[in-house]
């Protein structure tokens, strides 16, 4: 039958009511602070937000967002190649461009059809794309829709895109090779210097996806190929105003003038309404605060090794280094599910991941660290994981799980 393949799904669903337990698309009822809110019923701290510079709540962002729905109204409810390019539109993507110090910028909807979209479009079918084994689910619907040959190449191992690079022959002086900037789920960094010099000696076109990292890396927030210098080596960079801009929305930024062109063949830009005035207004606010304030990339780094070391000693699995992602590896899912309910009743909102989204067959508890958590709030989150570790739910990175 059509729905035969969700069992699975309805039977997890299913496991998680019994429990009483609701991790996927709590109801946030009250938004307290950039930090706090009420979940479910409870006071938390938001540690599951990727709110990274607390931007979200940011009293400049929200006066302009009012100014803009007061002018311009509450959406566009057209296609920018119809009648939904504003002039806040344009302006965003000038400033974006410049932000990056290239001359060309696209703003998507969202940020999953801005990376999808470029993924599914830059390459056809009879091109080849290489793509790193754990990326996000964004990249492999483009890639799957663009027709193209794919191949991966295992996480973060330029040798072995190297090697896959190697085999291809001629064809890989015109390969789109596709990487991340930091990987959403353990937050670590991609070998973006190794990767680069790949591409240097055997050709291609380079894809970075900074969702997670813009605004977190690099001297003026620009990401993890800026953090690596090797910026002049990405032909693409896509991202997202959902993270580290604090609203929705997504971009694709490259030197190449014939990005102008190809804004007109993608689909996840032609047929879908453009961003309402608003949340373009606030994204604007939005990065000329990164750029104007890197104190709060600073405090973030803090709070991130804060949060990052903290838990390590606690004996827990987590992540090869810190970054503002902080996950804690399970093999357990009935513990994972028991450990995250345990930290809301102490008081502490977190990411609840399971497979396919986790890259491997093990759960996560994944935490987001914003530069607005305060060093207390960070220490609430180590004790509510102390607790559970003391209760005996949480496992040791040294002893696995009991």
């Amino acid at each position: 039958m059509l729905f035969d393949k969700f069992q699975a799904m309805a039977d997890f669903r299913a496991e998680l009511a019994e429990q009483g337990v609701a991790p996927f698309g709590a109801v946030t009822e009250e938004i307290l602070s950039a930090t706090e809110g009420i979940v479910q019923g409870r006071k938390v701290i938001l540690a599951g937000t990727n709110n990274y510079l607390g931007l979200s709540y940011d009293s400049r962002c929200i006066a302009k967002a009012q100014e803009a729905a007061q002018r311009w109204g509450t959406g566009t409810t057209g296609s920018r190649v119809a009648n939904g390019s504003f002039e806040g539109h344009q302006a965003l993507e000038d400033e974006i461009a410049a932000f990056y110090g290239v001359d060309h910028a696209i703003a998507f909807s969202t940020g999953y059809a801005a990376t999808m979209g470029m993924c599914a479009t830059l390459a056809g079918p009879g091109d080849v794309i290489l793509l790193d084994a754990d990326s996000h689910s964004s990249i492999y619907s483009g890639v799957k829709l663009s027709g193209a040959d794919i191949i991966r190449f295992k996480h973060s191992n330029p040798d072995d895109l190297a090697k896959r690079l190697r085999r291809l022959g001629d064809r890989a002086g015109q390969a789109l090779i596709i990487a991340e900037g930091i990987y959403s789920m353990l937050g670590d960094v991609a070998p973006l210097q190794e990767i680069a010099a790949v591409k240097r000696e055997y050709g291609g076109y380079l894809l970075v996806d900074e969702a997670h990292s813009m605004g977190v890396l690099g001297e003026s927030g620009r990401g993890a190929a800026q953090a690596a210098g090797v910026e002049d080596d990405v032909d693409f960079i896509v991202g997202t105003f959902s993270k580290s801009l604090g609203s929705v929305g997504g971009f694709c930024v490259s030197p190449h003038a014939e990005l102008e062109n190809i804004r007109f063949c993608i689909n996840a830009y032609i047929f879908t309404a453009s961003s309402s005035p608003s949340v373009i207004a606030s994204t604007r606010e939005a990065l000329r605060i990164i750029s104007s304030e890197p104190e709060r990339r600073e405090q973030l780094w803090r709070n991130s090794h804060q949060l990052y070391d903290g838990l390590k000693s606690l004996g827990l699995k987590v992540g090869p280094s810190a970054s503002p992602v902080v996950a804690v590896e399970f093999e357990d899912h009935a513990k994972t599910i028991a450990c995250w309910q345990g930290l809301m009743d102490r008081g502490v909102y977190v990411n609840l991941v399971v497979p396919p989204a986790s890259p491997s067959t093990n759960f996560l508890l994944r935490n987001s660290v914003s530069a607005a958590h305060s060093p207390q709030q960070i220490d609430t989150i180590i004790a509510a994981y102390a607790s559970l570790r003391d209760s005996g739910l949480l496992p040791s990175a040294e002893h696995g799980e009991g």
